[in-house]
């Protein structure tokens, strides 16, 4: 099988919603971060985001997507879904709550459908880059397009530099 015609279940989710997305393959180019990956594909930092998850007092999950130079103001995450606070994820519990690795986690196709928020920067492109669920992979689509199928709302999360 060759990379072209890999697909993640990301892909077979937007496939299956008939919903349009440019894929983008990194496998064995040695990038780990996603600044690393955004300079290899020859893309916007601030275009490709990554997807956190996060857990508040409450025990509940919230997934936040922001711009892979940027750092989540966990403050200003927390205040986005109304919460206390929010704490990031362990590594651990990440692939039993999500059905992901890190490195590799999408806001699509996740075991459950958690609130989603995504960095208000998002606006200023037509499309975002992200995940598709396996590391060396990522797709790129509208955000109307992804508000198909992961309903989300726009803040501002990201620590100012």
């Amino acid at each position: 099988m060759s990379h072209s015609e890999y697909k993640t279940n990301v892909m077979r989710i937007l496939d299956k919603k008939k919903i349009t997305y440019q894929h983008f393959c990194y496998v064995n180019t040695g990038a780990i971060s996603g600044l690393e990956v955004a300079a290899v594909l020859k893309q916007n930092p601030d275009q490709v985001f990554k997807t956190l998850v996060t857990i508040s007092k409450s025990g509940k999950y919230y997934v936040f997507m922001i711009p892979v130079a940027k750092e989540l103001d966990l403050k200003k995450a927390a205040q986005s879904v109304k919460e206390k606070s929010v704490e990031m994820l362990h590594l651990k519990d990440l692939l039993p709550v999500t059905g992901y690795v890190h490195g590799g986690c999408s806001p699509i196709g996740m075991k459950k459908q958690f609130d989603t928020v995504i960095d208000f920067s998002a606006e200023n492109f037509d499309t975002i880059i992200f995940s598709a669920g396996k590391i060396g992979y990522q797709v790129e689509l509208s955000l109307c397009d992804l508000q198909k199928i992961v309903p989300y709302s726009l803040a501002d999360i990201t620590v100012v530099d």
